[in-house]
């Protein structure tokens, strides 16, 4: 077998296939195809369109639009002329993506009717309209002409490759500038997920999200197939992955419960599966185990950060017995965990989890003083990124997470870990998922308030359900409310909004 470079350009691997692979499907979405063949043509029209409009080496142009081909085309076409792309969350307020754009620096800005409203206070650029709504230019119009192609240029392997903005709730997010080599790193790491030529990768998270991009690139890169869904619906996604033959997948948890709950998912033929991966939000042990037993195929969770620094990961058709972690190191991936003084605590006691290995960010963009923030110096002098989780090794060296530290709960002069209040709250048959967050207390500083949704169908009143978990708690950690809620706020990615609930409540609380 021949050995993988120690660094490649990834749109050359998308180049090659165009060479060698022409007619092979690169992209599919809603009935519409593109061929490797049309897309390395598609690449190199943008490519020449950003150097045409003057567009430099590593300045960022800004994309805030829906998911779609033109969309993954122009993402690889910036890339492959040294051009970095910016993609934004349409969730994100109107503030904060004029506030994104000014800060990436970019001169052009990629959007579409989903996004434009919430663009119009950008200004001092050039609007490009990537599904023919009106802006300064429809992207057919913008692109140079057929056959064109761009001055060769030359990358570095520390260059930005794009800037992927964080998913703060409050504030401006920070761009995170990520360089080629460590994209290539990412690739690299899911050579033992199966993606090869004969790959289809059905994609349901936003262009925009890391979480996509690591599952995105690998599968270009081997010249496989990637299914873009612009929205996702659990079954619509089980009729698609069946119709198209699906063999992977990246998830997030609150979409494999969303799937796992389907009625009908026993009936569908999910046999082409050969990996799914999962990222960005806790996974319980019982979801794993529902996936690893009814739906064919291995199941991966990767735990790390945008930012990088180190990872964790969990073959969980591996270790079975372990879903209640993430898993132990990535291979050349150093993971330790702090106290508050920034001292390493000892084997099986809990602490912040900071990571070092060769992939990590170039940095904050603008931001040199929170980047400097985000890392922990260790005494040898290497810099690792903190991750603001806390976490636990077990005897046999898997980590474990507790939560994040900025969720602990100090109650009474004691730390309590919504996670494992969360964990004895959903034994109750009654809750389908639920919350922990800690909220002011008068005679404890804090104190422990759970939020929960029902099962379809189910009825029972809160003091029960706060009974019931309290009787499974210690002392220090039972809960003093529990609130039956439709639903818990999330982030377009999933993400448990634990902001929102505890500033929701508090606000009530003083009307």
């Amino acid at each position: 077998m021949q050995q993988a470079p120690d660094f490649q350009l990834i749109v050359d691997r998308i180049k090659e296939t165009a060479r060698t692979r022409p007619d092979h499907i690169a992209f599919m979405q809603d009935g519409r195809t593109l061929s490797y063949g049309a897309l390395g043509r598609l690449i190199d029209r943008i490519g020449a369109a950003l150097q045409r409009d003057g567009v430099p080496q590593r300045e960022a142009v800004a994309i805030c639009a829906a998911t779609s081909i033109e969309y993954a085309a122009l993402f690889l076409g910036a890339l492959s002329v040294g051009v970095v792309p910016a993609p934004l969350a349409p969730s994100s307020t109107p503030e904060q993506l004029v506030g994104m754009v000014k800060d990436s620096g970019a001169r052009l800005l990629f959007l579409d009717a989903t996004t434009a409203q919430s663009l119009t206070g950008a200004g001092g650029v050039t609007r490009i309209s990537l599904d023919g709504f009106a802006a300064d230019r429809a992207f057919a119009d913008w692109l140079a002409p057929e056959g064109a192609k761009p001055q060769p240029v030359e990358i570095a392997p520390t260059d930005p490759f794009n800037m992927i903005y964080s998913s703060g709730t409050t504030g401006l997010p920070k761009g995170i500038v990520q360089s080629h080599r460590m994209r290539w790193g990412h690739v690299m790491r899911a050579k033992d997920y199966l993606y090869d030529e004969t790959a289809i990768t059905l994609l349901s998270t936003p262009l925009y999200s890391n979480t996509t991009l690591v599952s995105f690139f690998p599968t270009l890169s081997g010249g496989g197939t990637v299914a873009l869904m612009q929205k996702f619906n659990a079954r619509a996604f089980l009729e698609t992955a069946q119709k198209i033959r699906a063999t992977h997948a990246m998830l997030v948890p609150v979409q494999y419960q969303r799937i796992m709950s389907d009625p009908d998912f026993d009936t569908f033929d999910l046999s082409s599966f050969r990996m799914k991966s999962c990222t960005s939000a806790p996974f319980s042990a019982e979801l794993k185990a529902d996936v690893l037993k009814r739906w064919p195929g291995g199941l991966v969770e990767v735990y790390g950060m945008t930012e990088g620094g180190g990872s964790c990961i969990l073959y969980a058709h591996l270790f079975p017995d372990k879903l209640d972690t993430v898993g132990r190191p990535a291979e050349g991936h150093d993971i330790r965990l702090i106290d508050e003084r920034g001292r390493e605590v000892g084997r099986g006691e809990i602490g912040e989890i900071v990571g070092f290995s060769g992939l990590i960010m170039n940095g904050y963009h603008n931001q040199p003083g929170k980047t400097r923030e985000a890392q922990w110096t260790a005494p040898d002098g290497r810099v690792f990124m903190r991750t603001g989780d806390v976490g636990r090794f077990d005897e046999d060296g898997f980590l474990k997470l507790m939560d994040r530290r900025k969720d602990m709960i100090i109650s009474g002069g004691f730390n309590i870990y919504p996670s494992d209040l969360e964990t004895e709250l959903s034994q109750h048959p009654a809750v389908r998922e639920c919350a922990v967050v800690g909220v002011k207390s008068a005679e404890w500083g804090e104190t422990p308030l759970a939020f929960v949704v029902l099962r379809a169908g189910a009825e029972v009143d809160a003091e029960e359900l706060r009974t019931f978990a309290n009787a499974r708690l210690g002392k220090t950690q039972r809960i003093s409310r529990v609130e039956i809620v439709k639903e818990l706020p999330r982030s377009a990615i999933g993400k448990i909004l634990k902001r929102e609930l505890r500033d929701a409540y508090e606000a009530r609380a003083k009307a």
